[in-house]
């Protein structure tokens, strides 16, 4: 053999022998297994819950189903035979129209909200009233009142005095405003009604309009006479809804006319009296007069701020200095220029003749007269150069202001043109949408009126693809299928019943309940007795019929008493339960005869408040026998409080005695601890009869002295809640309730929770 291999992988231990590789799983997936094969237990747990339940149940759900079954047949037969009629019609919406007037008739959308407009349309009571009033049904047998009653008439299998009386109708108790006859009508409309039944086809065109009635030639005339109300009906509203539109049409375009012509007498008053003719055309010729106008202005004021800064050198001059000649408009004048020239000329003359002649000579003379002409001539010419700037600026300054003033009237024409040509649009717009609404109304009353007398020609909103045909045989009732649905839900609803009883019920019916509800363990069972009357003595079964199967539950209980005190003895035994008339005074009278077979025992009596021990085992009640009350107050000693019974010399019973008027006072003294402490050394075992843990405190007292408490449960009546209760209050006093005995179960019907004819396989050991 190759050398194994341990190694840990992901958390998993792996052995490798060879080429061989063996997994060991974790301890969490083995946990992880458990918890799935314990879910799989409860499902499967829960399973047979349902299935025992069901079993339980079986001939109770058998006989309602055949009960639901044979009453359906019955209500099935009494039924008068019902016949049906079905008619296809086809409703069109993608019609070719002639003229299209959708606006004004409104109903012809191909979509699907207009499909099923239509089919409510022919559901309506109008059509329905329509349909009464052409077949004249107030009047058919089929719709009399005692025609109209179906059904199984209960009242003939009821006796006469059970039934309530008939008062007749009197004129007081009618309605005042509506007369029998409209009654009638109203009635025979809501039967049809009833009867009708309009289905759509899925994904077609196709509506399928179906009556049932008993009459089998009503169920064929009914649908077939609808679908044609119908399609007269639309196109009698079609025709109404044209009539209409025309004669609104023919209002409304009497009005549009007459506002058309208000607005075109409104325009051409208008321009008569604004003398307008084109007011584009003299808009247009002003504007290029206005354009014209700023153009010179602009030029003109150009000009002036030339002539306004030589005009200002000429004023300053002429304020201060006489130098007209530094002004370059002065200078540059062509004649100041010349003049300038003849003046340089004399001068240079004169310059010249100096050299030559003296101051008196004649050329000298000559030549100095002709400098000063010239120089008279310059300021002359200078002058006029002056006075035609300052005239030259006075003109500019007047042809700005001119252009100014006639920039500013053109501008005001032109305003007054744009309020004039506003005004005249706003009219013009008036009369051309006039016009145009109109003409809009005016062809759409052509139409209208084409369509009135062309709407035969048309296709109607439907027809008919498939009539009603008169049915041979009827379609309801169907007395098989009626009693195969009757036996069905009989069963569902019997099924559903139990169930819901089996789920409201919360007491404790089996040892599954024991240990899922209280979540203690099952000690034992105890099976429901049938004493007969010759039983002289029911409670002592045990001793009377030893080979019973009580007795051999009683025995049962007893080995698991010694069982469960291998180890510590159970020496005191409480014996009690939640509530009274669980048996506990029966499961402590049998427990203590078959202890008694064991070892020396003793039955105490510690039910104080309503002992029931003496009476059962059939001892004189009047006077009471001596017994605990009197042993703990110490009137009387042991041996005279102490019974021996004749059935069992190993068992020693000491009753209650005397009513004590505080039996809790009496079990929390220390006489009640030192006699129990005496007790303990001289008997094997020791039985404790106590009361409902629930109804007073005396149990919690006694139970402090116990080694075991036995807690009964009556099976299938104490409520697990309850139960739960007792045991808490219990072990709030530190007194541990270990084992559940389970009293009046009734082992034929819980038979199927238990395993073959012999103990549970459990071991909890029980007859069946």
């Amino acid at each position: 053999m190759n050398k194994e291999e341990v190694k840990e992988l992901g958390g998993q231990m792996t052995i490798s022998e060879g080429s061989r590789v063996f997994i060991i799983p974790t301890e969490k997936e083995m946990a992880g297994d458990s918890v799935d094969i314990a879910q799989d237990e409860d499902k499967v747990a829960e399973l047979l819950a349902y299935w025992h339940t069901f079993k339980k149940y079986k001939w109770k759900l058998i006989g309602l189903s055949l009960l639901v079954g044979i009453l359906t047949g019955f209500y099935s037969d009494s039924l008068k035979p019902t016949y049906s009629s079905t008619a296809r019609m086809l409703i069109e919406f993608d019609k070719a129209k002639i003229i299209s007037i959708q606006d004004i008739a409104g109903s012809t959308s191909a979509n699907k909200e207009y499909f099923y407009t239509q089919l409510e349309i022919l559901k309506s009571r109008i059509l329905a009233v329509k349909l009464v009033e052409q077949l004249k049904l107030v009047d058919h047998p089929a719709f009399e009142p005692a025609s109209q009653r179906q059904g199984f008439d209960w009242s003939r299998w009821l006796p006469s005095g059970w039934l309530p009386s008939k008062k007749p109708t009197t004129e007081s108790t009618a309605d005042p405003i509506e007369t029998s006859d409209e009654k009638q009508k109203r009635a025979v409309v809501n039967a049809v009604m009833a009867g009708l039944s309009i289905n759509p086809v899925i994904k077609t065109q196709l509506v399928e309009i179906s009556f049932e009635s008993p009459d089998r030639e009503l169920t064929a005339l009914i649908p077939n006479a609808l679908a044609e109300i119908y399609i007269k009906y639309d196109l009698d509203t079609k025709l109404e809804m044209t009539d209409k539109a025309a004669k609104w049409l023919t209002e409304r375009l009497e009005n549009l006319r007459q506002v058309l012509e208000k607005s075109e007498k409104n325009m051409q008053a208008y321009m008569e009296k604004e003398n307008l003719v084109n007011v584009t055309g003299i808009k247009s010729v002003t504007v290029r007069e206005l354009e014209e106008t700023a153009t010179n202005l602009l030029n003109a004021r150009l000009q002036l701020a030339n002539k306004k800064r030589v005009y200002k050198q000429v004023r300053a001059l002429q304020a201060g200095t006489s130098n007209f000649e530094s002004i370059p408009a002065i200078l540059n004048n062509p004649l100041v220029q010349s003049m300038k020239q003849a003046e340089l000329a004399a001068r240079r003359k004169v310059s010249e003749l100096k050299e030559r002649y003296g101051q008196k000579h004649p050329q000298i003379r000559a030549a100095n007269a002709e400098l000063e002409a010239a120089i008279a001539n310059k300021k002359t010419q200078t002058q006029l150069v002056i006075d035609g700037i300052i005239k030259e600026y006075d003109m500019a300054v007047a042809k700005v202001k001119n252009l100014e003033e006639s920039l500013k009237s053109k501008k005001s024409e032109i305003q007054t043109l744009n309020k004039k040509e506003f005004e005249l649009k706003r009219l013009e717009r008036d009369v051309e949408v006039n016009r145009q609404l109109y003409n809009m109304f005016l062809t759409r009353f052509k139409e209208t009126n084409a369509s009135q007398d062309l709407q035969e020609l048309q296709s109607t909103v439907g027809r008919v693809v498939e009539p009603a045909l008169v049915p041979i045989a009827p379609f309801k009732p169907n007395k098989k299928i009626n009693v195969i649905m009757g036996l069905v839900l009989g069963f569902l609803f019997s099924t559903l019943f139990v169930f819901f009883i089996e789920f409201l019920d919360n007491t404790i019916k089996t040892s599954e309940d024991v240990e899922q509800k209280l979540g203690l363990p099952l000690l034992g069972i105890l099976p429901k007795m049938k004493i007969s009357k010759k039983e002289e003595n029911p409670y002592l079964v045990f001793l009377r019929k030893p080979q019973s199967q009580f007795a051999e539950s009683v025995r049962s209980i007893s080995t698991g008493i010694m069982l469960t005190g291998l180890d510590n003895p159970q020496k005191v035994l409480i014996v009690t339960s939640s509530v009274a008339g669980e048996g506990k005074s029966t499961v402590s009278i049998n427990q203590a005869f078959a202890l008694g077979q064991m070892g020396k025992t003793l039955l105490i009596e510690a039910d104080m408040r309503r002992p029931t021990l003496v009476k059962k085992l059939g001892w004189r009640t009047n006077p009471p026998a001596p017994g605990l009350s009197e042993l703990v107050a110490g009137r009387l000693p042991l041996d005279e409080c102490i019974h021996h019974t004749a059935e069992n010399e190993s068992v020693d019973i000491i009753p209650c005695g005397e009513i004590p008027p505080n039996p809790l006072e009496l079990f929390s003294s220390e006489r009640f601890k030192v006699l129990l402490e005496d007790l303990y050394q001289e008997y094997q075992y020791i039985i404790i009869d106590t009361p409902p843990v629930m109804l007073v405190s005396d149990t919690l007292v006694v139970a402090k002295f116990a080694t075991e408490v036995i807690y009964v449960v009556k099976a299938n009546v104490t409520p697990y809640k309850v139960v739960l209760d007792g045991i808490k209050r219990l072990r709030q006093v530190n007194v541990p309730v270990r084992n559940i005995v389970l009293n009046f179960v009734d082992t034929k019907k819980t038979s199927a929770y238990y395993d073959n004819s012999g103990y549970h396989a459990e071991g909890r050991h029980a007859y069946t």
